[in-house]
């Protein structure tokens, strides 16, 4: 195979054609589908035809037309024996290979494509086009999918759809099958009513109660967000434009969730409204107390109503290529995450943010001047694909802002790192802080410019309290100071008294931020900082540098002793009851694994996970009592309700369940999910018979329910338990597991490395198998004998003739890639 050819930004460019109206017919069938596309196609530039080039992929072409005519295949050996007929004979003719059909010469004005097509639905593996889930016809179009149904640039039931919008052809969905539907009214905030429909197979419809709720929540939200007590203050005031909103529920799917603009039968009901559609994966609709967590609810709280968000920010104004994925996913992020926080908890909510280049314009314009950008977005854009710098003029010409060169956000690659110094003029009560910013070379970019950022920063006085500054002094608008050639700025805080510096970093910007701060300062911080979020951060960072050195001790084979102040650090937080119960939790949870090695110039696996066992085990011995305490005052006998004090008391807890006893009692004792598969999570931590026997009982118990054998998998890959591979291994014959299915194949070895795994999942289905090489692309970073393993792997799937595009891509360009 042939390396593929990397497409960049530069490569893009305007097409010849657009596409005015599109009308697609279906027939399907059991044994074939036949899809018939007519095109309203007119020219760029009239009078100046190019060829016209469409993408078409495992497609069978059955006739080609325009303006009526149809066209005959055109081989490559008659086209270049028709050289002095070739205008006359190319418009009769079509070029067809197996990726694109090209139609040389076409009208210079506005004409009619008429393409048939023929597909086999039930033995589409890839899931992406149209395919069979659970004996019902479904699509994925996202990114590329469109390109399987029909040629594209970039007893029988009968239904009509009409979108009055244009929208890319990418939103297109269709979904046809045995389904049934929960029904709901939304009336919008100008009176329009608005049919609500969430369709799954029959026995699921008592399932979708939250997923109803969250979607008339989102509507209301985007219409008026201040009817939530936490609100923000930044209402988008987006009502909804459709007569109708549909959501599918498909267990085989490759993605866990898409908008698309499509239409929907039941085969008993033929809706003939303006649709709009969503199709999700299962999990992320169906939920009862008894087998969602309630992780899984706010997950289709969030999802839900980030597909809702999408249709003004990704549909009504999309984006023109998928390098300015920002002006469509990253907005549309910012927006769900603003909408959990109001109905969740904005001090938690930050804690797993994102979307921060977004949210960056917030910061810098105030919410009232993010709204004039996000309204002048939408008069100027509304019907368009945009760019970044689309959504940057908006923003920047409805504030007459001065963004200098913000726009490097989106060009330059890299996590930025900012260093700050600070001190103390007792004589002049002043306190410095010196900023720095470097941001590393990579690949293609060894050079880099400064990057605009704003930063949020307090200070504390020696008891806990916050300073007021009475005033502040900056040496100038961005204006940059020369230190080894990069920026430096200072900031000169005028206080009266000597301070501890808190910088708000990450809720200000994308940034990794290296401070001055001593392991004092960071233990101050943690026991008195006002803002949650920054007692949070200090306990992670003081956990960061704890687990590296414990690390070096570990590889050194010295015994490991825990800083007493840290576990006292962590006493302070677990009972302090003023604070938030989730951040707490939080507070008290260590870095993640791959983190702390992300960390490491070699990420040595076995000495980080032995360190973070050793703190568990010495945190839940020393601070049993705390745990005990914990446990005993969140118990609950009340009915499951999701809302965020009840999800805040359900972490708690079960945070604290590294006590084997009280895991077992836990397990026992709960009455739904969220608290069962907690204390299962730390069962299976632990080998015998205790955990197999809970293991069999709930399998036993849910067999049935696919989502909960979902988790039942995913226990036990996240095992910890001696030879866990080799029982993973044996479950991939387990008669619930089937390879064909994406959720069941990231449950059960989406965190292994499997190369013939790899190899059979590429021919079924190349997105998932990519997916599970991807995630090895940093193979060079491990110890010497993980490097050998991996690259065995990556050899012997590079050795295999016949590779999907995206596996050899990936595969080749991880073993040729140096250390980053």
């Amino acid at each position: 195979m042939n390396t593929p050819e990397e497409i960049f930004l530069k490569d893009y460019k305007s097409p010849d054609y657009y596409f005015d109206m599109v009308d697609l017919n279906f027939s399907l069938g059991e044994e074939k589908t036949i899809v018939t596309s007519k095109i309203t196609v007119f020219p760029r530039a009239e009078g100046s035809p190019s060829p016209l080039i469409l993408d078409g992929v495992v497609l069978k072409l059955i006739s080609v037309k325009v303006n009526g005519k149809e066209l005959k295949k055109l081989s490559k050996s008659a086209m270049k024996s028709k050289t002095n007929e070739i205008i006359s004979w190319a418009l009769l003719h079509y070029i067809l290979d197996s990726c694109h059909l090209k139609l040389p010469s076409l009208p210079g004005n506005k004409f009619t494509l008429e393409i048939d097509t023929e597909i086999q639905p039930q033995n589409n593996t890839l899931l992406e086009g149209l395919y069979k889930s659970s004996g019902n016809f479904c699509t994925q179009c996202e990114s590329e999918g469109f390109r399987k149904i029909t040629f594209y640039q970039g007893g029988k039931h009968y239904v009509v759809w009409e979108d009055p919008f244009k929208k890319p052809s990418y939103l297109f969905a269709l979904v046809a099958g045995q389904l049934e539907s929960r029904d709901d009214i939304f009336v919008t905030r100008s009176g329009q009513k608005v049919s609500l429909r969430i369709w799954t197979p029959a026995q699921d419809v008592p399932k979708t109660a939250h997923a109803m709720y969250s979607l008339k929540a989102g509507k209301k939200w985007d219409e008026d967000r201040s009817i939530y007590p936490s609100f923000s203050f930044l209402v988008f005031g987006l009502e909804y434009d459709l007569d109708l909103f549909n959501i599918v529920a498909v267990p085989d799917f490759n993605i866990y969730y898409a908008a698309f603009i499509s239409f929907i039968t039941n085969m008993i009901c033929f809706p003939l409204f303006y649709i709009f559609s969503n199709n999700f994966n299962s999990k992320l609709v169906l939920a009862s107390p008894e087998t969602a967590t309630d992780t899984n609810y706010a997950a289709i709280l969030g999802v839900i109503s980030h597909e809702y968000f999408h249709n003004w920010t990704g549909n009504r104004v999309t984006c023109r290529d998928w390098f300015q994925l920002s002006s469509k996913e990253g907005l549309t992020v910012f927006r769900d995450q603003e909408f959990s926080s109001d109905v969740g908890s904005r001090k938690v909510k930050r804690i797993a943010d994102g979307a921060e280049v977004v949210r960056m314009y917030k910061t810098l314009l105030g919410t009232q001047g993010f709204r004039k950008g996000m309204d002048l977005c939408f008069k100027r854009h509304d019907g368009q694909a945009v760019t970044c710098e689309d959504f940057f003029s908006a923003m920047r010409d409805t504030n007459d802002a001065d963004f200098a060169n913000f726009l490097l956000w989106y060009s330059q690659a890299g996590t930025l790192v900012v260093k700050v110094t600070s001190s103390y003029n007792t004589d002049a009560d002043t306190f410095s802080l010196k900023f720095s910013q470097e941001v590393p070379p990579t690949p293609g970019q060894p050079v880099k410019e400064p990057m605009f950022i704003p930063v949020a920063v307090g200070l504390l006085d020696s008891s806990g309290r916050d300073i007021p500054l009475s005033s502040v002094y900056h040496n100038g608008t961005l204006r940059s100071v020369a230190c080894n050639n990069q920026p430096v700025l200072n900031t000169f805080l005028r206080v009266t008294k000597a301070a501890i510096m808190s910088v708000a970093y990450l809720y200000s910007a994308p940034i990794r931020l290296e401070s001055d701060l001593t392991d004092n300062d960071l233990f101050f911080l943690l026991a008195h900082d006002s803002d949650e979020f920054n007692r949070f951060e200090a306990g992670q960072l003081l956990a960061r540098k704890l687990m590296l050195s414990l690390v070096a001790v570990f590889q050194q084979n010295k015994p490991l002793a825990l800083n007493p102040r840290f576990v006292q650090g962590l006493r302070s937080i677990l009972c302090d009851t003023g604070l938030d119960k989730e951040c707490i939790a939080k507070a008290i949870t260590l870095p993640g694994e791959g983190e702390i090695m992300d960390m490491m110039e070699v990420a040595d696996l076995d000495a980080v996970h032995a360190v973070q066992t050793f703190i568990r085990k010495e945190i839940a011995s020393q601070l049993k009592s705390e745990f005990l305490n914990t446990v005993k005052n969140n118990r609950s006998s009340d009915e499951f309700v999701f809302n965020h004090p009840k999800m805040a008391q359900y972490a708690l807890k079960n945070v604290a369940l590294d006590i084997k006893e009280l895991a077992l009692h836990e397990y026992k004792a709960a009455t739904n999910m969220t608290e069962q598969f907690a204390a299962l999570a730390a069962i299976t931590q632990k080998p015998g018979k205790t955990c197999n026997h809970v293991l069999t009982d709930l399998y036993n118990k849910w067999q049935h329910d696919f989502l909960v054998v979902n988790k039942w998998f995913a226990l036990q890959a996240m095992s910890d338990i001696p030879g866990n591979v080799e029982n993973v291994r044996n479950l991939l014959t387990h008669p619930a597991f089937d390879l064909r299915n994406p959720t069941k194949v990231y449950s059960l070895i989406g965190g292994f490395f499997i190369g013939e795994i790899v190899l059979q999942l590429d021919k079924l289905n190349p997105r998932v198998a990519s997916r599970m090489v991807s995630a090895f692309s940093r193979w060079r970073r491990f110890d010497e004998s993980r490097q050998k393993l991996a690259k065995a792997q990556l050899e012997k799937i590079m050795s295999v003739n016949g590779l999907s595009e995206n596996i050899f891509k990936i595969a080749s360009k991880s073993l040729s890639a140096a250390l980053n």
